[in-house]
């Protein structure tokens, strides 16, 4: 499968375009090749990219006090950016770092509202993985207010394997709030 297919393939998860709208949408994206450690997007910048992640994994974390706090990550197939910088066209606070080298393919803001304008659909398809971002976000605050560290973990272990996989153990830790010893004494616990 070629990239614009695979790319194709995974937006009909959301929306289905008109071929004319598909190529339209093709044409606008440009390859983006990132190695392990880069950052992607960094505070402070506006985020004027959409990026869609074709293999690899990344993560979105904020500098709390010199500490760095993982809030979410990326795999193949996501969607990713600094949304709020990208929607309000304000600087970025958080960072978005390569942990594994990595594809991408991105849109800018620009090409996109022109997109919008010459095809509502693709303005409904964007609309829909917007709404999919919130749902994630919002799983997770409920998640991290009412469940237990261990409850956490689990949870994890269940729905997203991959992570515990691919991720370093300290990033899991910072995205699941808890510290690394704790996450040791859980996981031998298991």
């Amino acid at each position: 499968m070629n990239v614009m297919e695979h790319l194709l393939s995974h937006i009909k998860n959301y929306y289905t375009l008109s071929d004319e709208a598909q190529q339209a949408l093709f044409d606008c994206f440009t390859k983006v090749t990132a190695f392990k450690n880069e950052l992607l997007i960094t505070e402070g910048s506006i985020c004027r990219e959409l990026y869609f992640l074709e293999q690899g994994a990344l993560r979105g974390f904020y500098n709390v006090d010199g500490k760095e706090i993982t809030h979410w990550f990326g795999f193949e197939n996501d969607f990713v950016t600094s949304f709020h910088s990208f929607i309000t066209g304000k600087p970025a606070v958080e960072n978005i770092q390569l942990i594994e080298n990595s594809t991408l393919w991105s849109i800018s803001k620009n090409a996109l509202t022109a997109l919008f304008n010459q095809y509502h659909e693709v303005e409904r398809l964007v609309r829909i993985v917007y709404e999919r971002y919130y749902i994630r976000l919002e799983e997770r605050y409920v998640n991290a207010q009412f469940k237990t560290a261990k409850e956490l973990y689990e949870n994890l272990l269940k729905q997203s394997p991959h992570i515990l996989e691919r991720v370093p153990l300290g990033y899991v830790a910072s995205y699941l709030g808890i510290s690394q010893e704790t996450l040791s004494r859980i996981r031998g616990r298991l």
